[in-house]
């Protein structure tokens, strides 16, 4: 039986980054990989390079990092909550703030994987540490606080 990744379950997600129907964005996926960190793999497409055609653009390595966290913080609330992922009332989280570090290029050719894990989750705010690797070697890592904000954030215009 196939497992759900988290944005699959996600209602009314249309991010660049996660949103399983933009069909102009990313579309990753995310899975539990233990009880505090999650997994995803992704493979790069070619038009996502930096100024050099083998590499991975820096924009799109942190887009990764912060849709994969996110997805994740949304995931363990509603499993703390003790709740299926998209059950009602939604559960959303937004980004707080984004560190990256890049410690090297990214290969385009090679799908890069990421692994989120909790720094410390709280009501309100969540902090994951995130890695993003390819071909076994660390390229990039970064730091997220995401915010819970309440269902009215969705009818924001």
């Amino acid at each position: 039986m196939e497992r759900a990744a988290f944005q699959d379950q996600i209602t009314d997600n249309f991010c660049f980054g996660c949103g399983p129907t933009n069909q102009q964005g990313l579309r990753i996926k995310s899975y539990w990989d233990g009880p505090n960190e999650s997994i995803c793999t992704y493979q790069p497409e070619s038009h996502q390079n930096a100024g050099s055609k083998q590499f991975l653009n820096g924009g799109i390595i942190a887009t990764l990092i912060d849709c994969h966290c996110i997805c994740t913080a949304i995931a363990y609330a509603y499993r703390d909550e003790g709740r299926e992922i998209g059950s009602s009332p939604a559960i959303w989280y937004v980004t707080g703030s984004l560190t990256v570090k890049y410690l090297r290029p990214t290969p385009i050719k090679v799908p890069v994987e990421l692994r989120a894990r909790f720094v410390k989750a709280g009501e309100k705010k969540t902090v994951l540490s995130c890695t993003l690797s390819s071909n076994g070697q660390e390229c990039a890592k970064g730091e997220l606080v995401a915010i819970r904000v309440p269902l009215s954030w969705l009818e924001a215009n």
